[in-house]
């Protein structure tokens, strides 16, 4: 008896180690079926957690490319880290990438974290090395347990919905096949199959929040019951059902909402009103443009036409009762020159420019002048608040500010604007309304064409 004890513990530790790999197998083929024959490459740190990733892809029939960020911060382990990671991939003859960061003076220069300047930097070369070398997909090598992490320093930062969601399993090439996996599970695999790894002596610090979590908080949590893991596991999938639904609610507003007009997208403010659980509607709509601060949307619902918000993307204006959503779009405020010779223009605006016998059909992008009464050269500009013109069909001049307000022109619609000008005066507020002063009548003879060729 007491000799076939050795022998079924064996066995047991046997299947034990085939059952997570089964698992990652199988993981492997149900989510992530496009990684077989593809170029992958494995973001490898030198810690247990990459490197039994790295050992379960091999035996999985992954070939990967391996990718290393020294990122200096530990002396001279750091350099050995890299050397060690190199002497890996030739052991497994695998392609190897490794780089050196100025991580202290990049999180100096940027005013950030380093942990958070060490993000930034691996996650942008991870970026570069996959459009220089065609790899497909990348895999990093984080676990359940740093999900479980993740969803509780969010927590405590007072995270919405989609940061109590964890780590996704999946964000554009980038890839997570360890997610099903807790800690223990990794520590287990790694230790029956004699996997080698590099101790970080920084992670047994708590220091930092994620560290004091790992080693202070969640073992704690871990002990009031068995099913933990499981249970968490749920409750992510059940937050993860609740964000789709909210998710298309949002897609389902946008869809019906968001107008695109010709000065960009239009959202009427009474819709947005009507909305209950405003502000997450808010942050949901406009954050993807860059406007985070739901403070700075509710100013905007209240405030006078004209308002604006920016981002570092868009613009977001206030045009009586709607919002206008555009691009930021560098300005032309440029003065453009108009000679008498000219057969077209393409820049700024597309006009052409003809010579007639008589005045023709007449319409807002024609525009039939008498050539005698302009002053060569002639001038395409945006409008300027001293700016006046004696628009056709009425009597007397009016400023065109004036104007403006009075065609309801929105405040992009009036930067956007080009006028043609004789000198300084306003010939023609291009593809709107013409000066009556300069126009061609039976009477001209030299009557010039001008259209707007669109």
């Amino acid at each position: 008896m007491t000799l076939l004890l050795p022998t079924a513990i064996g066995l047991l530790q046997k299947s034990l180690i085939l059952l997570m790999f089964h698992k990652f197998q199988k993981h492997l083929s149900e989510n992530f079926p496009e990684l077989m024959g593809k170029s992958v490459l494995l973001a490898i740190s030198g810690g247990i957690d990459s490197c039994v990733l790295l050992n379960l892809c091999l035996r999985a029939g992954l070939k990967p490319a391996l990718a290393h960020s020294n990122f200096q911060l530990r002396g001279d382990n750091s350099d050995q880290d890299a050397g060690w990671i190199k002497n890996l991939a030739q052991v497994h003859d695998l392609r190897c990438h490794i780089k050196t960061f100025e991580t202290e003076a990049y999180a100096e220069e940027n005013k950030i974290s380093i942990q958070m300047a060490a993000r930034e930097l691996r996650y942008c070369w991870f970026s570069e090395l996959s459009e220089d070398y065609g790899y497909d997909h990348i895999l990093v090598g984080h676990h359940g347990d740093d999900s479980l992490e993740t969803f509780m320093i969010n927590s405590m930062r007072g995270s919405g919905l989609k940061g109590l969601l964890g780590i996704p399993e999946e964000i554009g090439k980038i890839l997570r096949p360890l997610l099903p996996f807790n800690r223990n599970e990794i520590q287990k695999y790694a230790d029956e199959n004699s996997i080698q790894w590099r101790e970080d002596s920084s992670n047994a610090k708590t220091d930092y929040l994620r560290n004091a979590l790992r080693h202070e908080v969640i073992p704690l949590w871990k002990k009031q019951g068995r099913s933990f893991d499981e249970n968490f596991k749920k409750t992510l999938y059940y937050l993860g059902l609740a964000q789709d639904l909210l998710d298309n609610l949002v897609v389902d507003f946008k869809r019906k909402n968001f107008i695109p007009s010709a000065n960009g997208i239009k959202i009427t403010n009474s819709s947005l009103l009507e909305l209950k659980a405003l502000d997450y509607y808010l942050h949901s709509l406009f954050a993807p443009y860059g406007f985070n601060n739901i403070t700075d949307l509710h100013q905007l619902m209240q405030a006078q036409s004209g308002k604006q918000l920016f981002s570092k993307t868009h613009r977001l204006v206030k045009d009586r009762d709607c919002f206008l959503l555009t691009e930021n779009i560098s300005k032309d405020d440029k003065t453009h020159v108009i000679n008498a010779d000219f057969n077209k223009i393409d820049h700024p605006i597309p006009l052409i420019f003809s010579k007639e016998k008589t005045v023709l059909d007449k319409g807002p992008k024609k525009l039939f002048l008498d050539k005698s009464k302009l002053k060569f050269p002639l001038y395409i500009r945006k409008w300027k608040q001293s700016d006046y013109f004696y628009p056709y069909g009425m009597n007397g001049k009016k400023k065109l500010s004036k104007y403006f307000k009075d065609e309801k022109f929105s405040l992009l619609e009036k930067e956007s604007q080009w006028l043609l000008c004789s000198s300084d005066d306003v010939v023609w507020v291009i593809g709107k309304r013409a000066d009556a002063r300069f126009l061609a009548d039976a009477k001209s003879d030299n009557v010039w064409l001008i259209k707007l060729n669109d």
